[in-house]
């Protein structure tokens, strides 16, 4: 499938340029010409799927097997249904209405200035006419039939007006959206809300020309605080499922279908909200309240799977599992990065709750499906701690692999670069012939890369001594294929307790070689493989020792008397028991 990473990058940039792996932006510049959009997404025109290979559920498409896919990461945009028979709603990869992978939006009556930390804005609330009275705008997606800003290069943002009326009694807020049509005309929608209540979906509308219909979004409202500051909360603006400004299901009207019968949801891939949780604009007791709104929201998605599913294939992905075990995660007696060990063990309950929650939904499935279906629960992870992180470019630098003084992507010498480093595993020579600046000859390969793993595996942490990475997977020794010209040279296993630091992913240096993760996103899995195995429970026996996650898809296929395709790799777990 080609993706190693979730950050990928571009051969044909100089230097070449990070990017989301999993989908990439397509859009227009000023003159008209098509180019590829940054990592975190621009002026959208189209989004291109960069997952390669054949999907299995194309086998089944096209033996007439009914598919049904909720959720399914890495598949946005989806793949067309060549025979009819794929139903499929795309989770990770899917943009907000901005673009990004969400940018939620937070205000407050506090004169602050606009800043725009990782994956949110923040404005200030302007004082009106009386002491209860504010005014703020929603920021929109950019405007393609403006001129480019000369300053950013891109279209200008669109905005909608709202005015908040704060209740000069009680704890409650009166939010009125100035939705913008055709002609100037206006037309407002009020959000009455308590404080620390969540609205329902809001529709919201921006005017992106005088005759083109305006751009329909939706969001939900959180009232953070009342007094003494007023502190409003926005969701990433998500598209209408009903009628999305773009096509992202397929069939296009498959989403339309889902929400004619349970509501609004979210369409975005990344749910959660733990960008707003990193940035302290939620609480650990507001992310959680939020991620269980996105649980119950896949709850009566799930419901509606499972009323329309007859036979074939039905995937169905919870996120709950991963985005809140990064939040909440904790074991043993080791310090944590943010919270005291009392406070880390006192949300203990909430990844144990999720897994009963989650285990009761797949009771009543079984119960649902009846016995002579097969049923398999499969995560393709597990998880551990993340206290400290390791600066693989600083430490490149710092051993002369990598000529730079502030940032791979501000000062970097090329012409006397040897290695870098990009993605939250990935570590790359600068190959000559293969990167734009390239200088590591093909003779000089091999010697490198050993090098590079022994010295890597050799680090040890100064601050107590124990190793930082149990082991370096070199990419020509594990993997195979026409995709193997865009992986790493190496993927860096993280021994127990370390990920790479914040900062490693996007080529950027920290002041010392390993450092406290000082996120609240304190569990990971990119690390070691070996040391966060995922699980396979099925309702039928298992007859192989060591069932991995690429034989997930033989096994799909066997169920349904389809062979394993020659460059499929992988084995169905339900075979015949080797001899």
């Amino acid at each position: 499938h080609g993706i190693f990473d979730f950050i990928h990058r571009d051969l044909k940039t100089s230097p070449p340029q990070p990017y989301f792996s999993t989908n990439r932006i397509i859009e227009k510049d000023k003159n008209d010409n098509w180019s590829i959009g940054s990592l975190f997404g621009m002026a959208a025109e189209e989004n291109v799927l960069m997952r390669r290979g054949t999907p299995f559920w194309e086998y089944l498409d096209r033996a007439d097997i009914p598919v049904w896919l909720y959720r399914i990461p890495a598949n946005y945009p989806p793949t067309k249904s060549k025979h009819g028979n794929v139903h499929c709603l795309p989770g990770m990869g899917v943009p907000d209405v901005l673009a990004s992978q969400g940018t939620y939006q937070y205000f407050t009556s506090q004169s602050r200035k606009p800043s725009r930390p990782g994956g949110g804005i923040k404005s200030s609330l302007i004082p009106g006419r009386t002491a209860d009275e504010f005014s703020g705008e929603l920021v929109g997606p950019v405007n393609k039939n403006e001129p480019v800003d000369e300053s950013t290069g891109l279209p200008p943002e669109t905005k909608l007006a709202f005015r908040v009326y704060r209740d000069p009694v009680s704890d409650g807020a009166k939010i009125v959206l100035e939705n913008q049509g055709l002609a100037g005309t206006i037309t407002e929608t009020e959000v009455v809300l308590s404080l620390s209540e969540w609205s329902e979906w809001t529709q919201v509308s921006f005017l992106m020309s005088s005759v083109e219909p305006t751009f329909s979004a939706m969001a939900r409202f959180y009232l953070r605080s009342v007094r003494p500051e007023l502190e409003l909360y926005v969701t990433p603006l998500n598209f209408v499922p009903s009628n999305p400004a773009m096509v992202f299901s397929e069939p296009p009207s498959f989403v339309k279908d889902i929400a004619k019968e349970i509501g609004p949801f979210y369409t975005q891939g990344f749910a959660e909200d733990f960008k707003a949780r990193d940035t302290k604009v939620l609480t650990d007791e507001e992310y959680k309240i939020q991620a269980d709104l996105v649980l119950n929201e896949r709850m009566k998605l799930l419901e509606y799977a499972l009323n329309h599913y007859e036979h074939g294939l039905l995937f169905f992905y919870f996120s709950s599992s991963d985005l809140q075990a990064h939040i909440f995660w904790w074991e043993g007696e080791e310090p944590h990065p943010l919270r005291s060990w009392e406070d880390a063990k006192k949300y203990d309950h909430v990844v144990d709750e999720i897994y009963i929650k989650l285990d009761e939904t797949l009771g009543r499935c079984l119960k649902r499906l009846g016995e002579d279906i097969t049923v398999i629960v499969m995560s393709d992870h597990g998880f551990g701690n993340f206290g400290r992180g390791f600066a693989l470019s600083t430490w490149l630098r710092d051993e002369g692999y990598l000529a730079a003084q502030y940032g791979l992507y501000v000062d970097t010498d090329w012409s006397r670069t040897r290695a870098y480093g990009l993605g939250l595993n990935g570590l790359y020579l600068n190959m000559k012939g293969r990167e734009p600046q390239g200088i590591v000859t093909e003779g000089e390969r091999e010697a490198l890369l050993q090098e590079l793993c022994d010295k890597l595996v050799a680090v040890r942490d100064p601050d107590n001594g124990r190793q930082v990475i149990s082991r370096c997977y070199r990419t020509d020794q594990w993997y195979h294929g026409p995709e193997t010209k865009n992986a790493p040279d190496i993927i860096i296993g993280y021994a127990a307790g370390y990920r790479s630091s914040w900062s490693t992913a996007l080529g950027e240096f920290d002041k010392s070689i390993v450092v406290d993760n000082k996120k609240a996103w304190s569990a990971d899995h990119c690390v070691d493989h070996e040391l966060v195995p995922g699980i396979v429970i099925t309702n039928k026996p298992i007859n192989r020792d060591d069932p991995a996650l690429i034989d997930l898809g033989p096994t799909i296929l066997a169920e349904f008397g389809i062979e394993t395709p020659q460059d499929m790799t992988g084995r169905s777990i339900f075979g015949p028991a080797p001899k």
